[in-house]
């Protein structure tokens, strides 16, 4: 009988119509991104474009103020991100109160809503209400929702949310035994945070800061709305936009790869730390 039971568990390893079918479609779905990236490699060749000629174009001086203004305001965003995603994860996570379930709720819905949306929302919120004194306020100060403040909105809402979720499944795989056993030792419940929960859940916090910062390097619909794409609001979304929209195919296609080179970065660190799928 035992016999017969580990033949068949062998059998159901082996290949089975099932998996044929789950791994053909594997492959399908990784072979139609890989050939999206090689059609635009290809477009490039079939143009005459050189490395040293795609060099050239990146080098053109809006292309280049675009890149620093993405890198610059996708960093802060990830500072800003942090500071709101390990306290709301773990809150998340670990804590229950009325309302957890709104509250989880009202955390997903960046991640559903159309981009466009949220762009909408930030000029109304700055129009009428309570907005309209912070705007004046800002004003009064010098500073502008037009320039990396208003970059830094867009791309901060679009992309807490994603981090908030990895920070909170990262805290969830944490033992709450252990920071039970730290608060009988002596510790108080900042000191458990600090020594036992949060390096616990480091591989997690990082991945969703990879996650959250590649999405907001890439974050086009709310800018384009709120901050527009005036010369000295340029990103890389909308640079790629504004180079497509007057022909320069070329130069958005060279954009592109070095977004899809930055995002495939990000998700290789990201896998690496969670090859298991755990953190995000």
């Amino acid at each position: 009988m035992k016999t017969h039971s580990v033949t068949r568990s062998k059998r159901r390893r082996g290949l089975s119509p099932f998996r044929i079918l789950c791994g053909a479609l594997l492959a399908l779905f990784v072979l139609v991104i890989l050939g999206l990236v090689a059609a635009d490699v290809s477009y490039l060749y079939a143009k005459g474009v050189s490395w040293r000629h795609a060099a050239s174009l990146l080098s053109q001086e809006r292309v280049l103020f675009a890149l620093r203004m993405s890198v610059a305001t996708s960093l802060t965003t990830l500072i800003l991100v942090m500071l709101t995603a390990v306290p709301v994860g773990y809150a998340l996570s670990r804590y229950r109160f009325p309302g957890r379930a709104l509250a989880n709720t009202v955390v997903d819905v960046p991640i559903v809503l159309p981009p466009v949306v949220i762009g909408i929302s930030l000029l109304a919120f700055f129009s009428f209400g309570v907005g309209e004194p912070i705007r004046r306020a800002l004003a009064t100060a010098n500073l502008s929702l037009v320039s990396g403040l208003g970059i830094v909105m867009c791309q901060y809402l679009m992309a807490v949310s994603y981090c908030i979720r990895s920070v909170k499944t990262a805290f969830q795989g944490v033992d709450p035994a252990l920071e039970q056993v730290a608060c009988v030792m002596g510790c108080s419940e900042w000191q458990t945070f600090w020594r036992v929960s949060l390096p616990l859940a480091r591989n997690g916090l990082i991945a969703g800061g990879v996650m959250s910062w590649a999405r907001a390097i890439g974050v086009f619909g709310p800018i384009m709305v709120f901050v527009g794409t005036g010369p000295h609001v340029l990103v890389m979304p909308t640079t790629l936009w504004l180079e497509l929209s007057i022909g320069n195919i070329e130069t958005a296609i060279v954009i592109a790869l070095i977004m899809l080179t930055l995002a495939g970065v990000a998700l290789t660190l990201v896998h690496w730390l969670s090859p298991d799928g755990t953190a995000v």
